[in-house]
């Protein structure tokens, strides 16, 4: 603990990408989608144009009326635009709450309700088709990301607002709130400082040190999850391609990892089960994936020994966190090959440092 709070300046998720451009500029982030908030951009950024995204849309918000410690909560369409609007408002001191385009209309406009007051960035699909009319009434103010509607603001129509400059809080105030499963009512909303989500980062990017090559890391992920944020963190500021995936239909995940031979892939559970195909494809999209993560849920052995048996470097790491929304990983285990067996050999498990096995 004493170390976690050593130098520990908050995550900055507002300056995230400037600092990574500024170390790695040319270094790339790959979608298999196009984003809502530009679609001209394409399915492959530089962190530098990432960097100038982020800028803009922190100015637009801004422009819109957003201050610093306004709550935005984003409910949209899924894309990776959700995580850069997040680094857009907490660009400029705002505090952004994440819900999950899972989320029926109902849920969002009660924890719309809940968050008192904040400004909500949705589309035109998710106003037509989701929310209740009451939602206004919960909400400051309406901006669309996407689309049109006669009650909210098109961001689009304040392209140009003029550049705001960084705004810097305390690490210890509010940076991110994100919202548990649900399984049990209506979800729960968690607050995450910059000081706790860079504790998190800080082992996780330690742990990952060891990664000497720079080979893609693959990542499908919630975009409304804490995870996310500390996961895509450690990819770019160490200089990693980042491919980000909204979809995990095993056919189209096997043509993107056939062409971008990922050493990292991190996913959720249910995401590696659909994905045990892939060993079998004759391509082998995964056989540079020197390491596999997942958090969430336990996940079954079998899917494990799938993956390691699908990957050809000489030893790949399966790693397997588990936590909450509101702590972060809390314990942990990894999974290997056993040495002279092939992809049908059994997993043994390894204690990550610092944490129990489970």
């Amino acid at each position: 603990m004493l170390l976690q709070r050593v130098g520990n300046r908050g995550i900055r998720l507002g300056t995230l990408f400037d600092r990574a451009a500024a170390r790695h500029p040319a270094n790339v982030v790959v979608l298999d989608h196009d984003l809502d908030l530009a679609p001209d951009l394409g399915r492959r950024l530089t962190v530098t144009e990432i960097a100038d995204l982020v800028d803009d849309f922190a100015s637009r918000l801004w422009a819109a009326g957003v201050r610093p410690g306004d709550r935005v909560v984003v409910y949209k369409t899924n894309s990776f635009d959700i995580t850069l609007l997040a680094c857009a408002a907490a660009r400029i001191g705002a505090v952004p709450a994440l819900l999950s385009p899972k989320l029926d209309g109902a849920t969002v406009a009660e924890l719309v309700r809940r968050v008192d007051r904040p400004y909500l960035v949705t589309d035109q699909a998710k106003l037509d088709g989701e929310l209740p009319a009451a939602v206004f009434g919960h909400a400051r103010r309406v901006l669309l990301a996407a689309g049109d509607h006669p009650d909210a603001r098109r961001l689009g129509d304040l392209a140009g607002a003029p550049r705001v400059a960084p705004v810097a809080v305390s690490p210890h105030h509010p940076t991110l709130i994100t919202h548990t499963s649900g399984t049990t009512g209506i979800p729960k909303l968690a607050v995450h400082t910059g000081w706790t989500l860079q504790a998190r980062y800080r082992p996780q990017a330690t742990a990952t040190a060891l990664v000497r090559k720079r080979r893609p890391v693959a990542v499908h992920v919630s975009f409304v999850h804490s995870r996310l944020f500390t996961a895509m963190a450690i990819a770019v500021l160490r200089g990693f391609p980042l491919v980000m995936l909204a979809d995990d239909d095993p056919r189209r995940v096997a043509d993107l990892f056939a062409r971008l031979r990922p050493g990292v892939v991190e996913a959720h559970p249910n995401t590696f089960m659909r994905w045990e195909g892939l060993a079998d494809d004759p391509r082998r999209p995964l056989a540079q994936v020197k390491y596999f993560s997942s958090t969430f849920d336990a996940i079954h052995p079998r899917t494990v020994r799938r993956m390691l048996g699908a990957s050809r470097q000489r030893m790949p790491l399966f790693a397997q966190l588990y936590g909450q929304s509101e702590a972060g990983p809390v314990v942990g285990r990894v999974f290997t090959r056993r040495r002279g067996e092939d992809a049908d050999g059994r997993c043994v498990g390894h204690a990550l440092p610092g944490m129990t096995t489970v």
